[in-house]
């Protein structure tokens, strides 16, 4: 059977990198559509296609003969969709309702979405939490997020577009580079090598669900052919690590001391976020793989190997 093509929005992002180079292993046809690529090695055996999510036109021109839509685009974080929530929407929910528009004209047959396992639930009163846990996010970056989940089941049930949305916790590995404030493990790793100063916010007892990206791809690729009549999975580790714990880790591989910058908490962290993957174990047959501290060797490992 012939595999369906695909198109990764954000493909030169982490996320997008790491899927596109598994989808084009697996045999996919596979185009990659983005602002930029940090690493255009990486995409070597991908189609790339420049463009600008919010640019309507671009998007189409470079959907045209695609059949599944990755939708990786973020254009947000939770610290700056909290500043600018008008923009956070429009340049989220709004560029996503056109795109959804765009995949309804040419036929597209599913979408798969990543969105926020770790601002969807707020602060849950479950630990972990599963899918079926109420959605209260605290942050902007949650309620677009959400918004997004509900505009894709809105497009189902009205025009028959496929979608799956994957709630992903908290991705580290390979291509990752610390921009934006995201991306804690590659900020301390990046700078710890560097002997550079690293700023932390809060006091780090803040406890996260860590789960390696090949976990995370994996995940995707099921999410693709997955046949069921569910829509949310959580992706993560099921597991929690507070930053303290994250930070010495980070110390014992490099066999250093990091230099910390330590600053106040910020409201739109909450303190605790582990999810509960029992639903994508059942239906997708999908579970982690890599430990933490595996992942954890490998994206250093990565990082000694690249000038960025």
């Amino acid at each position: 059977m012939k595999e369906p093509s695909c198109i990764v929005l954000g493909g030169g992002g982490f996320l997008g990198i790491n899927l596109c180079r598994q989808l084009a292993t697996a045999g996919y046809r596979v185009r990659a559509f983005g602002r930029r690529c940090l690493f255009p090695d990486a995409l070597r055996d991908v189609d790339w296609y420049q463009g600008d999510f919010n640019n309507g036109a671009a998007l189409a021109s470079a959907m045209q003969t695609y059949e599944i839509v990755f939708h990786l685009v973020h254009a947000t974080t939770p610290q700056s969709a909290n500043l600018d929530m008008k923009g956070d929407l429009e340049q989220n929910v709004v560029s996503t309702l056109a795109l959804l528009d765009i995949s309804r004209k040419l036929g597209i047959k599913r979408i798969v979405f990543v969105s926020s396992g770790g601002t969807i639930y707020g602060s849950p009163k479950q630990i972990p939490t599963p899918e079926t846990a109420p959605t209260e996010p605290i942050a902007a970056y949650g309620v677009s997020k959400l918004a997004i989940e509900k505009y894709l089941a809105i497009h189902e049930i009205l025009y028959g577009l496929e979608y799956r949305i994957l709630r992903v916790s908290n991705p580290f590995g390979p291509y990752q580079i610390p921009v934006k404030n995201q991306g804690v493990i590659s900020a301390l790793l990046s700078r710890g090598l560097r002997r550079e100063t690293i700023e932390i916010w809060g006091d780090g007892s803040v406890v996260r669900d860590y789960v390696f990206v090949a976990d995370v791809i994996a995940a995707l690729e099921a999410a693709l052919n997955d046949s069921s009549s569910e829509r949310v999975f959580n992706i993560g580790s099921g597991c929690g690590r507070s930053l303290a714990e994250v930070i010495a880790c980070v110390e014992g591989i490099l066999g250093t001391r990091l230099t910390i910058d330590w600053r106040r908490g910020r409201s739109v962290d909450v303190p605790i976020s582990v999810l509960a993957v029992e639903r994508a174990a059942t239906i997708l047959g999908w579970t982690p793989t890599v430990s933490f501290e595996s992942g954890l060797q490998r994206t250093l490992d990565w990082w000694r190997s690249v000038k960025v």
